[in-house]
């Protein structure tokens, strides 16, 4: 099969967001990749199942620099596509570039945000958490979301890099626009809040330099080498996003496959030391990140029965590859005592995500203070009522009431 001999689907549908695990499964009984149209008006492919999933996500001739990535997208626009005037000056990090580009940032950011760092960071999570729970009472109902899953991380990564307490909020707001389904000028005004906040931000910090990740990358350097101011906005750009996003999913996606699965919920509260797996379990199960993001063939790509040509479009389905049942046993069933390893939660290959131990840290740290300050949990809703965020990359609730 090629791409010549199957038609692209309206696959993001309102209905595959509020339940993508159903259309995935049809997905991957179907076949390893299915070309469909984006809600902005994109052909792609959209790989489903676990194996092909990680055999493309560590495929040289699969590429994500922002020049080609326009190229290509050009070529597979249809007609009532929408262009989204994403800012250029955030499209220079690592996740948008291919080696030797890739190779280079990676290392001047792994140099920087070392594991010493990370733990490190142990004791001001546990603080961030305590001080959050400290401030909700037993029995008082609230969208959790709002009070714990998007200010514990939120916070964390804004101290890593010198954000003020001010802009978190609108932090917020912009993130969500742009990874969620905002139009296009509301995309181009938030992309270039973005680029502003940065630039000045970075340039306060050339003359005052701290403790905060942010200095440490503008002071990096190897070889002479050093990040170009470009670089260093659209970096900080990526850390703020991704070191904030997965995580609030992370949480939010957790919490109710718990409290959905009361017989998992009260092992995890009997025996605290199955919380790392735990954690890995949630991250296979509800996937925080739904959809890689886009890649795109430099020649043709034989996953299986399926040959995707050369100059097309790719999303890696990792929730799908999830829950795929090929190779999870069980797969659509929660077990927080699963030996995971192996998910595709966080990716795979050289854009395997740099802040995966940073997540399972707070993920950790949140879980068990959550459940032993309120160990009646339960939701405030039933959960079918509950909404999921209209977004191709990020799988997250719009809310998550609940009574403490």
């Amino acid at each position: 099969m090629t791409g010549t001999e199957t038609a692209p689907a309206n696959f993001f549908t309102p209905e595959f967001f509020q339940d993508p695990q159903r259309y995935q499964a049809e997905l991957r009984a179907d076949a390893p990749a299915r070309l469909v149209v984006t809600p902005n008006g994109f052909k792609v492919w959209v790989v489903s199942r676990f194996e092909e999933a990680r055999t493309l996500l560590a495929d040289p001739t699969v590429h994500k620099s922002s020049a080609g990535m326009n190229e290509v997208s050009a070529k597979n626009r249809v007609d009532e596509a929408e262009s989204r005037p994403f800012a250029d000056d955030l499209n220079a990090h690592m996740l948008a570039m291919d080696p030797p580009d890739h190779t280079r940032l990676r290392r001047l950011v792994t140099k920087a945000f070392t594991a010493r760092r990370i733990e490190q960071l142990r004791p001001r999570i546990e603080q961030i958490t305590a001080e959050l729970l400290g401030e909700l009472t037993a029995g008082d109902r609230v969208d959790l979301l709002d009070v714990f899953a998007f200010p514990l991380p939120i916070t964390v990564i804004s101290e890593l890099l010198g954000v003020d307490d001010e802009d978190r909020d609108t932090f917020r707001v912009n993130s969500n626009i742009i990874i969620s389904s905002g139009t296009a000028e509301q995309v181009g005004a938030a992309s270039m809040w973005m680029v502003q906040y940065f630039t000045k931000l970075i340039a306060d910090k050339r003359s005052n330099l701290g403790d905060d990740l942010l200095s440490a990358l503008i002071e990096t350097s190897e070889d002479d080498d050093r990040f170009s101011e470009k670089e260093l906005v659209s970096m900080a750009f990526l850390l703020l996003i991704a070191g904030h996003e997965t995580t609030v999913n992370l949480i939010g996606n957790g919490v109710l496959a718990l409290l959905t699965n009361p017989d998992q919920l009260e092992r995890l509260k009997a025996d605290p030391s199955l919380m790392p797996t735990a954690i890995d379990e949630f991250l296979r199960y509800r996937s925080p990140v739904n959809m890689s993001t886009f890649r795109y063939t430099t020649e043709p790509v034989v996953l299986g029965e399926v040959t995707i040509p050369a100059e097309q479009l790719v999303l890696v389905g990792l929730g799908s590859a999830n829950r795929d049942e090929n190779h999870f046993e069980h797969a659509d069933q929660l077990d927080i005592s699963r030996p995971v390893g192996g998910h595709l939660a966080f990716g795979h290959g050289i854009h395997y995500c740099l802040g995966a131990p940073l997540a399972r840290l707070e993920g950790e740290i949140a879980f068990r203070g959550l459940l032993a300050a309120f160990p009646d949990l339960k939701l405030a809703v039933p959960a079918e009522e509950l909404q999921w965020r209209i977004s191709v990359l990020m799988h997250g609730l719009e809310e998550l009431p609940v009574v403490l």
